[in-house]
């Protein structure tokens, strides 16, 4: 019961201290392109180093299942913080260790990059041996161990020929955005890493590792989960995954809408309409402006899609979210039968 209480208290504290200023992306506002890139990294870098045997510690929230239990990745295996780390192993399950999704050798283990939280992940340490410094991407067959999650196998992704580690579908998406933060936080730097994935063509990202992410990030949204890790390092580390609190920046930076300038006020870029949602964070009423004379309706979601509020905006155009819990969440609007969709992050008093 001890370490439950510990851990449900661990939790709390994170969700309460964890959330960031309100004009943190501030500075990124209205800027595209190489500008916006620049701008993400002036707001995330220069953060706040956690030594290498320090990850175990912030794992104790960033990569905390419900029972408490250290969320893996890459197996099936249950473990306890703290307890069963690497070490020797034989099989998966044997004990886990600190995964670099980003490969260390490919940055010659330099700091400050050898112990950011956001790319290193608690793993099993067989799977994460299996893995090794071989780049993510998509196989047909390849090895999956007993237990293990993901497989290896001779890429069949468009860009790259070699062997591949391939994720399974469900955390596809959260590491896109991890490579995304890692191109922006050490942009710079990341475009001399020698791989198949960084370089110097797309914005730190070669047009491999640009088709490859866009298409994972696209097809597998922001999770609960990664929303709880984000708030929780931020707390150790001082700085934020972007792509994490507004995922449509990968569209602006590597994307769709490249030609685009990124405000997360405007709902739409048409001059036609003009759609405010303010304040963002919101920790009490959320105001909608919609520039037309026609009924708006609006859906409010969890980011794992369930309905919390809905229906007709009246002449307040506003939405109570004291009820809601801290964390992520989408607003859709729908006007004329179009609907426009909107990333909230609620700051629960």
């Amino acid at each position: 019961m001890k370490h439950l209480f510990v851990g449900a208290f661990l939790l709390y504290v994170v969700s309460i201290f964890s959330q960031p200023p309100i004009n943190y992306y501030q500075p990124a506002y209205n800027k595209s392109g190489t500008q916006l890139r620049t701008a993400l990294q002036g707001i995330i870098d220069n953060h706040t180093i956690v030594s290498y045997d320090g990850l175990y510690d912030v794992y104790e929230t960033s990569d905390n299942t419900a029972d408490n239990k250290v969320w893996d990745m890459y197996s099936y295996c249950s473990w306890t913080h703290h307890n069963k780390t690497c070490g020797n192993y034989t099989k998966v399950c044997d004990c886990y260790n600190r995964e670099h999704s980003v490969p260390q050798s490919w940055f010659n283990k330099k700091s400050p990059m050898v112990s950011d939280a956001f790319h290193v992940y608690p793993t099993d340490g067989k799977v994460n041996n299996q893995r090794g410094n071989y780049p993510f991407g998509e196989c047909t067959g390849g090895t999956t161990f007993s237990n293990g999650k993901g497989r290896a196998g001779s890429s069949t992704f468009s860009g790259y020929s070699g062997t591949v580690f391939e994720p399974v579908d469900e955390y596809k998406g959260d590491f896109a955005r991890t490579y995304f933060y890692m191109a922006t936080r050490y942009a710079g730097a990341c475009e001399n890493w020698g791989n198949s994935v960084f370089g110097s063509v797309n914005l730190g990202l070669t047009n491999y590792a640009v088709n490859l992410f866009m298409k994972w990030h696209r097809q597998d949204p922001v999770s609960p989960k990664e929303v709880t890790r984000n708030n929780a390092i931020y707390a150790h580390q001082d700085n934020r995954n972007p792509f994490i609190d507004y995922p449509e920046l990968a569209e602006y930076i590597w994307g769709t809408k490249k030609s685009l300038s990124w405000n997360p006020i405007f709902l739409d870029e048409d001059p036609n309409f003009q759609y405010f949602v303010y304040p963002n964070p919101v920790s009490d009423i959320l105001y909608v402006h919609v520039d037309t004379t026609k009924n708006v309706q609006y859906v409010l979601y969890s980011v794992d899609k369930k309905v919390l509020a809905s229906g007709v905006f009246d002449s307040n155009w506003s939405i109570d979210v004291r009820v809601l819990q801290s964390g992520m969440y989408v607003l859709q609007i729908y006007v004329e039968g179009v609907s426009y969709s909107y990333k909230v992050l609620v700051n629960s008093n």
